[in-house]
């Protein structure tokens, strides 16, 4: 007798998972029960990487037998389950961060904000070292960013330099990025957004899990965003998500350039639950014309697809075992190149003064931030007798991955060297940058990503001494 398609469908399941555990298995949990073998100096060691286990195959594969394949049941549990883990209002599932930032700064144009549109020539606030687009969807909108500097240590923005950039008038917003997993002063930022009545954006998408004051990052702002690229925290392949922290309405308008820029807000597959959709009459349309083909703005397509919402409602179930492990490893290295601070300063959060064996060493603000670290940073300094470029190479030739932190002083970048000659006016600078040009000359980093291993740990670390001790 032919078997049905549920029981075909369970042992395709099966066997989906037999082969996950056999074809992936160095992409399991560094502190799994069956680590992959590691040979130092022959086996890759990642600065980065997907860590997974046969559930998230199987969800995979689960949910493209099912062939719904667009934004469905798999993306609303997520985008519900991502919303409750951080104690948001709603979580938006999108194609990537890039897109999620892009959306949270152009939802902030749309005409339905009245007085508090963002209109082309106002300007946002941002900062001058880190990925290229955290800024770009400023630019990309027609709006001025507006650059203050880093503090080399803790790799934030200088928020001191924030009275210095506010113009009355012209500053609308702030959009900063929590830097490898290091929450930047959100009470300083906050409290200046309030005051001046700014929109905040936090780019949260290195910081997933990173707490100011007990409080995850993502919630502080009117919006935040998340990536789920492979690097990240959690991942669903590509990826992305926007919080809307505290007001549905700008749900509404994030959806709608999410979706083609439609003012209907039903689901695919979804029809009339708004109970009238042919009784509106918007634009100069006839009343009555079907509500899902009405379009309030210029949007665009960013959705992701369903089986990518099954894996991330499965790595979302491991994000605070992730979560530990990140904070472990960032430990583990900092307690292993103890001694070396002749040659590196180390990255601190923000708050802490120090290091010790026993732990950071706080300022006198009362505030403390927890770290979800993304990556574990090393400044070179310039007495130290060798470069940034000299280890980056040291650590390559020992099959260790590092990189830079993503664009350095991104004033320096190609794209943006080219739009300050043909458009002065397009952005604007505060101060002289030298903490940016610091990273962007003497930072690099390597990984701190939950599927490090303790062998892979301390490989690095011999290796890290090995090499100054070659060149002292």
């Amino acid at each position: 007798m032919p078997k049905s398609a549920a029981e075909l469908k369970a042992e395709i399941l099966r066997l989906t998972r037999e082969f996950s555990a056999a074809a992936h298995a160095a992409n399991r949990p560094g502190n799994d029960a069956r680590p992959a073998p590691f040979a130092p100096g022959q086996t890759t060691v990642p600065y980065a990487g997907r860590v997974f286990t046969e559930d998230e195959v199987e969800a995979a594969v689960s949910a493209t037998l099912d062939f719904w394949l667009t934004l469905g049941a798999e993306g609303e549990a997520f985008e519900q389950e991502l919303a409750a883990f951080l104690g948001v209002k709603r979580s938006l599932l999108v194609n990537s961060g890039s897109s999620a930032n892009l959306l949270a700064i152009t939802a902030l144009t749309s005409r339905k904000l009245g007085e508090r549109r963002l209109h082309p020539g106002d300007e946002v606030i941002t900062v001058a070292a880190g990925f290229p687009t955290t800024v770009a969807p400023i630019i990309q909108n027609g709006l001025v960013p507006v650059f203050i500097d880093n503090d080399p240590v803790t790799l934030n923005a200088r928020v001191e330099m924030l009275a210095a950039a506010f113009v009355p008038g012209k500053t609308k917003a702030v959009m900063l990025a929590h830097t490898l997993g290091n929450p930047f002063d959100l009470s300083a930022v906050t409290e200046f957004c309030r005051r001046h009545h700014l929109w905040l954006i936090e780019d949260n998408c290195d910081a997933l899990g990173c707490r100011y004051d007990g409080q995850f990052t993502g919630t502080f702002g009117d919006l935040s965003t998340q990536s789920f690229y492979p690097p990240h925290h959690l991942t669903m392949g590509e990826g992305g998500a926007v919080n809307i922290t505290r007001d549905m309405k700008l749900k509404v308008l994030v959806e709608s350039f999410r979706d083609w820029g439609r003012d209907c807000w039903c689901a695919s597959g979804k029809d009339n639950t708004c109970h009238k959709r042919f009784g509106w009459q918007l634009g100069e349309l006839p009343e009555g014309y079907d509500h899902k083909y009405i379009y309030s703005h210029l949007g665009y397509n960013l959705k992701p697809l369903d089986p990518q919402a099954a894996i991330g409602r499965q790595q979302l179930k491991k994000l605070p075992a992730f979560i530990q492990a990140r904070i472990d490893h960032w430990n583990h290295l900092r307690a292993g190149l103890a001694g070396l601070e002749e040659f590196f300063d180390f990255q601190l959060p923000t708050h802490a003064t120090g290091w010790t064996t026993n732990g950071f060493t706080w300022d006198a603000s009362g505030h403390r931030t927890e770290c979800s670290w993304f990556g574990f940073m090393m400044l070179v300094k310039k007495s130290a007798p060798f470069t940034r470029r000299e280890l980056a190479e040291a650590l390559d030739a020992a099959k260790i991955g590092s990189r830079m932190l993503f664009g350095g002083n991104l004033l320096r970048q190609p794209a943006f060297v080219d739009l300050k000659k043909e458009r002065p006016a397009a952005l604007r600078v505060v101060g002289d940058l030298a903490g940016a040009d610091r990273i962007m000359n003497e930072c690099i980093f390597v990984g701190t990503y939950p599927g490090l291993t303790r062998p892979m740990l301390d490989y690095m670390i011999e290796t890290v001494h090995r090499f100054v001790k070659t060149r002292s």
